[in-house]
């Protein structure tokens, strides 16, 4: 199943996909804690930590669930036990006057600053503050009304594929190309908070790699940044992860975020991952310079007269390189000496009875 995507497009002018360095995505989330100061610390620190982009997400308890309280409305386990959905965003929910001051601030640094919508009016806000790109979380995926309305405004798209199957992805897929748009990005994702690593599966990088011909990422929720290096080496082109200043502060997704430290090694790690990868290439690189000389050629290991036959007791294949290829052995050996030869000389033409036939 193909679609006509493209393998690169810009957010905000940082380029993303063939050619590029991964794009490394701090998520806020509601880590703020309600204080748009800690709103603002959160960009500074993450900007500071080498994030490539900071994503927040944009919505209100209202527009995301309803104020309602039985059964199907809480939650029973995990991080947010106890909790009603409505009181879990009330928390959590990002407030849209703080939107600006957000965006101008991930712009003074220099590095662009999108969101999760999950209404239309969310879009409508992010689209009045020239938001450069649009993130579907995993659990929107099914929302199609919603990746239409996004897929509309022609930037770019990254989608979360955690909880989703194969033909609900496909379904987004289709959905995104129906409505005009042709900048995708599909993020593997494990929508478990936080997620055991074995339940990662990184090779399904590939496959919606292969699948759909699109960009591909990882959205780690897994408590540390191992996932994230091994999905830069797997091909990953995004990585998006929690950003939290105080894993102990009692934040929202905090238990899976990592702390402007850890983010900063991630990246460091991500970039060297990234560097690993280099291209296919059979050429001698600059740190191997001289270190052929070093490798196994024939050399005497014993004193050898003239007339004397090449054998196993005096001719060896040793470091350095400097004596005849060992591939030569065999012709080699039974072979008179055509002159004196002293312990540990460099085998050549020169000192054989018979001229040696080419190999290669």
């Amino acid at each position: 199943m193909t679609f006509p995507f493209s393998k690169h497009f810009s957010i905000a002018g940082r380029g993303v996909g063939e050619g590029e360095l991964p794009l490394v995505i701090a998520e806020l989330s509601g880590n703020h804690k309600g204080s748009l100061d800690k709103a603002l610390a959160l960009v500074d620190a993450a900007a500071a930590a080498g994030a490539d982009a900071i994503k927040i997400q944009t919505y209100t308890a209202d527009t995301i669930t309803l104020n309602h309280n039985g059964p199907e409305f809480c939650i029973n386990g995990g991080l947010w036990a106890g909790k009603t959905l409505y009181e879990l965003y009330q928390e959590a929910y990002t407030p849209w006057e703080w939107h600006q001051a957000l965006f101008e601030r991930a712009a003074n640094h220099g590095i662009p600053l999108f969101s999760s919508p999950f209404d239309g009016s969310a879009v409508d806000l992010l689209e009045s503050l020239s938001a450069p790109a649009y993130k579907i979380a995993s659990f929107e995926i099914n929302d199609i009304a919603l990746i239409e309305r996004v897929s509309r405004t022609g930037k770019p798209l990254i989608i979360s594929t955690g909880l989703a199957t194969l033909n609900e992805i496909e379904e987004a897929v289709r959905t995104v190309r129906a409505a005009g748009g042709n900048q995708l990005a599909l993020l593997h994702c494990i929508s478990g908070y936080p997620t055991p690593i074995e339940d990662c599966n990184l090779h399904t990088l590939m496959d919606l790699a292969r699948r759909f011909d699109v960009i591909v990422g990882l959205s780690d929720h897994t408590k540390d940044s191992i996932a994230s290096v091994t999905a830069v080496a797997l091909g990953a082109q995004i990585i998006e992860k929690h950003f939290t200043l105080d894993r102990n502060d009692g934040s929202v997704d905090a238990a899976f975020s990592l702390e402007p430290d850890e983010f900063a090694a991630m990246v460091k790690d991500i970039r060297r991952a990234h560097a690993a990868l280099g291209r296919v290439n059979y050429d001698l690189k600059p740190s191997e310079a001289g270190g052929r000389e070093f490798r196994r050629s024939l050399y005497v290991c014993a004193d050898i007269k003239k007339g004397d036959f090449f054998n196993a007791s005096n001719v060896r294949s040793v470091r350095p390189g400097l004596g005849l290829h060992t591939r030569y052995l065999p012709q080699v050996l039974g072979q008179q000496a055509a002159c004196d030869i002293a312990f540990g000389t460099a085998l050549s033409p020169a000192h054989l009875s018979v001229a040696l036939k080419e190999q290669h």
